[in-house]
């Protein structure tokens, strides 16, 4: 089965089709900037942002959708539902210059399903309607909509909700397998992406536990979707957009080594410093990142509760700096090099030796 490498919304060519989702306090300027220098990200994608509040400038939301003058292309979220409101904060959207307009009706959030937005949206087709009449209505940049299967396992109605948006102008669809009351958990089921996919003209993108290439392509295969979107995933592997990309390319898939991911930790970091202006509003973020980040490295629940436990930059940077020499050292060969640096109810050898891959 040949799987696609580009899909196209309007006007707009999507290549490659691997879309940084959206994610609260996490896709900031910062992060989005760090995957494009990896690479593989046809699409980025703020934080979602309240329709209403950004039409009317508050300040910390408009911080939040900053763009980079070459972050092309890129989408803001924004999430609500009143449609005047959105339709508003669909205007300032354009006027900042983003590629793509996308509406927010799969967030889970209590407080944001509290107040009818996110996927509490897809229990009102009707409102679903006029929000996305009204956003298309106030831009000419293309309007995409990313949402859940459904709110609950009784109305897993994302293939009919898909068909409004559609007939409302949305230039593509985004949807998670998960229903609103899975939450983050769930049986994987993916059905209501492919009957989607059976049912729409314009493109369908499929969200949901793409973790590696494997999962990536076959989301691919179950659904044919027409691209994907990868969140968590790529706060765990940042490199990770760029290798499924390279997948569906059939190229070479990238493989990182201790100098890379040292380095990425790193620029992450100064970036991160240089954006908050002081120190301490970023050692928040960087422990976000490290938590997610040292999952996928060898003995990174070692590391974890280092980093965690550090309370200025120096530390976090020390930790960092020591954890990474004794991978380097054990990419040389050194297969002891990590025997002292664990727990002391973790030592012995054979088990070190078993989980590095020696």
């Amino acid at each position: 089965m040949r799987l696609p490498t580009a899909y196209t919304v309007r006007e707009l060519h999507i290549s490659p089709n691997v879309v940084l989702s959206p994610m609260e306090g996490v896709t900031d300027l910062t992060f989005r900037r760090l995957i494009r220098q990896i690479g593989g990200a046809g699409l980025t994608v703020t934080e979602f942002v309240p329709g209403g509040s950004l039409a009317h400038g508050d300040r910390k939301v408009m911080q939040t959708v900053e763009l980079d003058p070459d972050e092309r292309p890129v989408a803001i979220q924004l999430f609500g539902r009143d449609p005047a409101l959105l339709a508003e904060g669909a205007r300032v959207v354009e006027g900042l210059g983003a590629s793509i307009c996308d509406i927010n009706m799969g967030c889970p959030s209590k407080k944001v399903c509290a107040h009818s937005g996110g996927s509490a949206l897809l229990k009102d087709p009707a409102l679903v309607a006029r929000i996305v009449r009204a956003v298309v209505g106030a831009v000419s940049i293309p309007v995409t909509v990313k949402m859940r299967s459904g709110f609950d396992a009784t109305s897993r109605n994302a293939p009919e909700i898909a068909e409004i948006c559609e007939a409302e102008g949305a230039s593509a669809v985004a949807i998670h397998w998960r229903t609103r009351e899975d939450k983050y958990g769930g049986e994987r089921a993916v059905d209501k992406i492919a009957e989607a996919k059976s049912r729409l003209k314009i493109p369908v993108l499929a969200n949901g536990d793409i973790v590696d290439v494997e999962s990536a392509l076959r989301m691919f295969r179950e659904t044919g979707c027409d691209g994907v979107l990868i969140g968590r995933g790529a706060v765990r592997n940042p490199w990770l957009l760029r290798q499924v990309s390279e997948a569906l390319a059939g190229a070479p898939i990238t493989v990182v080594n201790a100098a890379e991911q040292r380095r990425v930790m790193f620029a992450y970091f100064d970036d991160l410093i240089r954006r908050f202006n002081r120190p301490a509003g970023a050692i928040g973020r960087m422990k976000m990142f490290a938590g997610y980040f040292s999952k996928q490295l060898p003995y990174g629940d070692a590391l974890r509760p280092r980093l965690l436990r550090a309370e200025t930059v120096e530390a976090l940077y020390e930790h960092a700096s020591a954890y990474f020499d004794r991978l380097d050292q054990h990419e040389g060969g050194d297969e002891a090099a990590f025997f002292d640096y664990l727990p002391p109810e973790r030592p012995p050898r054979a088990e070190a030796s078993a989980a590095l891959g020696a």
